[in-house]
C-alpha cells in the first residue's frame, strides 16, 4: 500500500467519524468535561492515524524480500516512536483514577501499536517484546497506572494479531524465495503458543484452588493430635 492510497484511506476515515458525530450517535467524550473530552478525542484520533500508518507500512512486509526489510523498518520506526508523544498527552488529560472507565476509547489503537511493536522486533531480531518492554516502547509508564497504562488484554490481542500476521509471511516468504523464513516463524510461534498455553494452565489451576481447595478443607476432619 503506497503512502497515496493510505492518505485516502485515513481522509475517508477521518470523514466516517464526522458523519457520526453530526448524526448525533453519542461517544464517551460527551460525558466528559469540556474542553476535557474533546482534548482527548483530538489524541485519540491522533494515536489512531499513526497506528493505521503503521499497518499500512508494515503490511509491505509481505511484498519485501529480507535483504530490504531493515529499510522498510527504518520507515515506520519513526511513526512507533512518535506516539510516546501521543500516550503522554493522553495520560495528561485523562482525569485521575479513571482509566478503565475511559479506555476503551483507544484500546483498539493500543493494541494495534502492540502488534506493531512486536512485529518490528520479530523482523529485527527475532524475538518477542514482553509487556513492559512494549510499554516503554509506547513511552508508557508505571506512574501513569490510573490514567493509562498497557493491560495484559491488550498486550495479548497485539501479540495474537502478531501470530496471524506471521502466518500470512511464512506463505508469502516462500513465494519471494526466501525459505528459511517460514522455519523461524515456526519455530517462533511455537514458543508463543507454549507461553499461551501456560496462561491457560495458570488460569485453570487458579480456579481449582479457588473453587475445590476451600470446600474441601471444610469438609476435612480434623487431625487428631498424638
Amino acid at each position: 500500500m503506497d503512502s497515496d492510497n493510505l492518505e485516502k484511506i485515513n481522509i475517508i476515515l477521518d470523514a466516517d467519524v464526522e458523519i457520526r458525530e453530526v448524526s448525533g450517535i453519542a461517544t464517551e467524550t460527551e460525558f466528559l468535561p469540556i474542553p476535557d473530552g474533546q482534548k482527548i478525542k483530538e489524541q485519540v484520533t491522533e494515536f489512531d492515524k499513526k497506528t493505521r500508518t503503521l499497518s499500512g507500512i508494515l503490511n509491505r512486509i509481505h511484498s519485501t524480500r529480507s535483504e530490504k526489510m531493515s529499510a522498510l523498518l527504518d520507515t515506520a520506526r519513526p511513526i512507533l516512536e512518535s506516539c510516546r508523544e501521543t500516550t503522554a498527552a493522553l495520560a495528561d488529560i485523562v482525569p485521575p483514577h479513571q482509566f478503565w472507565k475511559w479506555k476503551d476509547m483507544w484500546s483498539n489503537s493500543l493494541r494495534t501499536a502492540v502488534f506493531a511493536a512486536t512485529l518490528a522486533e520479530y523482523l529485527q531480531d527475532g524475538a518477542l517484546l514482553s509487556l513492559q518492554q512494549v510499554a516503554e516502547t509506547l513511552g508508557i509508564k508505571p506512574e501513569w497506572q490510573d490514567r493509562l497504562a498497557l493491560p495484559v488484554e491488550d498486550y495479548l490481542h497485539g501479540v495474537i494479531n502478531l501470530v496471524n500476521e506471521l502466518s500470512r509471511l511464512a506463505v508469502n516468504a516462500v513465494t519471494l524465495g526466501d525459505f528459511d523464513q517460514p522455519i523461524k516463524i515456526s519455530l517462533f510461534v511455537k514458543d508463543v503458543f507454549a507461553g499461551f498455553s501456560m496462561v491457560v494452565h495458570l488460569a485453570v489451576w487458579d480456579t481449582v484452588l479457588l473453587t475445590w481447595i476451600p470446600a474441601e478443607s471444610q469438609e476435612r476432619p480434623p487431625s487428631a493430635s498424638i
